[in-house]
């Protein structure tokens, strides 16, 4: 380790310093903040999220959200950091859909939208934890990827195996973004299925019936019998169960390991469930 140094002299654009800089500067800025300890309880852990400059405060009420976040804005500004208040957003998750009914929060100079769902991370949030959102999200990019490629899936001068391999190599990452974590029902197994079956029709094409001799599109067990790979349901089950082995072996010192055995603080009001 040398001696101090002043830096009189910023880093240019691109510079290979300069995100890990910003890192240890927001890092610095974090540790320093005093979070409120009215938030998300997890194994005795109270939650402030952070990857790279996306920041997520976990709270128990507005006024709690508020004083962590009047804290970290002064935090960030000591060191030159300033908050984007175009891209930060609050939610209420509440089983009372009453809770929190004002629609901005504001901050210090800053005025802060309250949103019903938001993307963090790549991944689409709602408010009462909705996973079909998500789902609708995916499948709209995946679209957009899949007309982007539509001529060559449909190409003749393309062999069967190469366009699987478009598809799987183009398409199925971006509709599969995020889906370790996606608890599926009956229903939204079908759309997902009903997407992919789409997609495979227009790589295989069309079938002439042996009876009437026209062109027919091919049925769901005719796709099933000429698609040798694993069907899109079945990927996502297996990607959850290899993420929950890798996160059962990364040790109870992180984060992520916690979530996955721990158990939220406090009791459940009274009722059922709410039905997905």
């Amino acid at each position: 380790m040398s001696d101090r140094f002043r830096i009189r002299k910023g880093l240019k654009q691109g510079d290979a310093l300069s995100p890990m800089l910003f890192n240890f500067a927001l890092e610095y800025a974090i540790r320093r903040v005093q979070v409120n300890q009215d938030g998300l309880k997890l194994n005795g852990t109270h939650q402030l999220l952070a990857y790279a400059n996306d920041v997520n405060i976990l709270a128990g009420s507005i006024h709690t959200l508020k004083e962590n976040t009047e804290a970290l804005v002064g935090a960030t500004r000591e060191i030159g950091l300033e908050v984007s208040a175009d891209k930060t957003k609050y939610m209420v998750m509440s089983r009372d859909q009453n809770a929190g009914r004002i629609h901005s929060v504001r901050v210090d100079n800053s005025t802060f939208k309250r949103v019903e769902e938001f993307k963090y991370l790549g991944t689409t949030l709602t408010n009462q934890n909705y996973i079909v959102e998500e789902i609708k999200s995916r499948l709209r990019s995946g679209n957009a990827f899949y007309h982007s490629v539509q001529n060559l899936l449909s190409s003749r001068l393309l062999s069967k195996d190469l366009k699987i391999k478009i598809y799987r190599t183009i398409i199925l990452p971006v509709v599969l973004y995020g889906c370790e974590t996606w608890s599926l029902i009956l229903w939204e197994e079908r759309k997902l299925r009903v997407y992919e079956n789409m997609v495979l029709r227009r790589i295989f094409g069309p079938r002439r019936d042996e009876v009437t001799g026209e062109w027919r599109r091919l049925h769901n067990e005719e796709l099933n019998d000429l698609y040798s790979s694993p069907n899109i349901v079945w990927v996502i089950k297996s990607r959850r169960m290899r993420w929950a082995g890798h996160v059962a072996h990364v040790g109870e010192e992180r984060g992520v390991y916690r979530f996955l055995v721990g158990k939220p603080e406090g009791r459940r009001p009274l009722g059922k469930p709410r039905l997905r």
